[in-house]
């Protein structure tokens, strides 16, 4: 079969996408993500946390939120909507790390959860690690 022969039979096979329903509904769901962090950071200094605290607090419970609904099923079913927008870091990295933890937790503690828990986080942490090594030799060398 030739290049064009395929590429026609995969966009008649291909549902149409309403990007402009996507991208809107990731764009609502990363903002309200962020606005909710605002303004428990907000909460957290105003009751007596300095900056810095508040920024930690804000970070765990967004964390502890996202896997406990991730446990539950609702995170799924949120991203499912939403698409991309619940990739806001935070948030997406915690579902990266809870839903192949809870995924393989029938294959044992260490086997199952432990080593899978990073299959999806892990490489971002390595690939990130790296570039910003490259970055800083590269800022260290040439640019200082």
């Amino acid at each position: 079969m030739q290049d064009n022969a395929y590429d026609l039979r995969v966009k008649q096979a291909s549902p149409d996408s309403p990007i402009l329903k996507n991208c809107l509904f990731a764009f609502l769901t990363g903002g309200a993500i962020s606005a909710a962090g605002e303004w428990l950071f907000t909460r957290f200094t105003l009751a007596g946390a300095n900056e810095k605290n508040a920024a930690a607090y804000v970070s765990v419970l967004l964390i502890v939120l996202t896997a406990a609904l991730t446990g539950i099923g609702v995170f799924d079913s949120i991203a499912k909507t939403a698409g991309a927008g619940t990739l806001v870091p935070i948030t997406g990295f915690a579902n990266a790390v809870a839903a192949p933890a809870i995924e393989y937790s029938t294959e044992g503690r260490v086997l199952g959860t432990a080593v899978k828990m990073f299959t999806i986080a892990g490489p971002v942490i390595v690939f990130g690690t790296a570039a910003a090594w490259i970055y800083g030799c590269v800022y260290y060398f040439f640019l200082r």
